[in-house]
């Protein structure tokens, strides 16, 4: 009886742990190093604190398992703060956020230079870089996990650098099958 209860004890938590599998988030500075030992695209989530959509991907599309699963295995997560305060040094250059107003830390801000840098004007903003550091695309706005999913796989498999036009890419949507689950 007691092997039963420990067997079903282990069960239960190895399935809440599997299903509560969560994105391993590092900063830009990190996930550029971690490429020079392992190359991988980068994926980061450029939200700010007051941003209800930012939120909303958190909770529905960055929580999913199939998401969560897929970037860690694929890509180098960085989540950033584009009204924040953070000195980011990348390419080279430090990005900081000079006119930033701790008063306004919950509330509208001013956009962060590295936000500048990558050309950001709303949010949420997804920021693709290739396995070099390298600007591959933004995707704007709240996405759903299958939503997300088109996108996860088609830099992945490097299928953006054959679409040079809207119908190139309306035509890799009309086929792609999504497998994510909500």
């Amino acid at each position: 009886m007691k092997k039963t209860i420990i067997l079903l004890l282990f069960t239960v938590f190895a399935t809440i742990s599997i299903s509560a599998q969560e994105i391993n988030w590092v900063t830009l500075e990190e996930a550029v190093e971690l490429q020079k030992k392992e190359p991988r695209k980068i994926i980061m989530d450029m939200y700010t604190s007051w941003c209800g959509p930012c939120k909303m991907l958190d909770r529905n599309t960055f929580k999913n398992k199939d998401v969560a699963a897929y970037i860690n295995k694929n890509y180098y997560a960085v989540k950033f703060n584009a009204e924040g305060n953070e000195t980011v040094n990348f390419k080279g250059e430090t990005f900081t956020n000079p006119n930033y107003d701790p008063a306004k830390a919950k509330r509208r801000n001013s956009s962060h230079q590295l936000s500048r840098f990558f050309s950001i004007r709303s949010y949420p903003t997804m920021v693709f870089l290739d396995e070099n550091g390298e600007f591959l695309a933004p995707i704007v706005g709240y996405k759903t996990p299958q939503q997300l999913e088109l996108y996860l796989k088609m830099f992945k498999k490097d299928d953006h650098k054959g679409m040079d036009t809207q119908q190139a890419f309306n035509e890799y949507y009309k086929e792609f099958k999504a497998e994510f689950t909500n």
